[in-house]
């Protein structure tokens, strides 16, 4: 099973990043099933390895769009370098989004992820794509990608695994794992085959009933979340 699979890489790995992105309202006592998720494969791997961010509580800004100015790529250069030892101690991070905004929280998820040797994305499907606050993170992070592919400079993601489990309804699941392996393998990631895959509660799209939404988290915490043993 892909799951066992997952945890037996993980557990080789010394220090981990998970990285949750589906959300709720604030006030709802639910957690997301993606995120449940990545609890569960914390415990099963051993919580002292792992630390879980996640990014709906995080103030993240959109990205400025840096990459397709009209003057050219200015993503990711130097003088973006956000000048702070407490957020930026690899001294790697370079966003002017980051730079312009003193309140936004991005370097929160740099700091740890310089720091670990795999990290994994948790999020769910919408709409045939994957949530809003991951598409933002993505987009966020583009000036890593960009210090390689453009600016030709170290590649400083060669050396961390990645991996991306989602969870939807009822449409374009694996789709979209594939596209997103791709995103990551620009990005530099070492991208593991084992840690990237969906959970999908059914293969029609068209089932959009309430009966069907109201059995798919039954349906998941038996299917996946029960057949995560804890570390012992």
């Amino acid at each position: 099973m892909v799951l066992a699979k997952a945890v037996k890489h993980l557990k080789q790995k010394q220090k981990i990043l998970f990285l949750t992105t589906s959300n709720r309202w604030p006030g709802d006592k639910e957690k997301p099933k993606s995120t449940l998720l990545a609890e569960r494969i914390a415990e099963a791997v051993g919580l002292g390895k792992v630390t879980i961010i996640d990014i709906p509580k995080l103030n993240i800004y959109n990205c400025e769009g840096n990459i397709s100015r009209g003057n050219g790529n200015n993503c990711g250069v130097k003088e973006a370098l956000l000048k702070s030892k407490e957020k930026n101690p690899s001294n790697l991070h370079r966003c002017w989004a980051s730079f312009n905004n003193k309140d936004d929280q991005l370097w929160k998820i740099s700091k740890e992820l310089f720091q670990s040797d795999c990290v994994i994305f948790f999020g769910s499907v919408r709409w045939g794509q994957m949530n809003a606050y991951y598409q933002k993170l993505i987009e966020r992070l583009s000036w890593i990608e960009n210090r390689h592919s453009t600016l030709k400079e170290e590649n400083v993601l060669k050396n961390i695994d990645a991996g991306l489990i989602i969870v939807g309804q009822n449409w374009n699941g694996e789709n979209v794992v594939e596209t997103q392996k791709k995103v990551l393998h620009f990005f530099g990631f070492k991208v593991v085959d084992v840690l990237c895959w969906s959970w999908q509660f059914t293969n029609d799209v068209y089932d959009e009933s309430s009966k069907s939404y109201h059995a798919a988290l039954p349906k998941f915490k038996q299917e996946i979340l029960s057949k995560i043993k804890k570390e012992n």
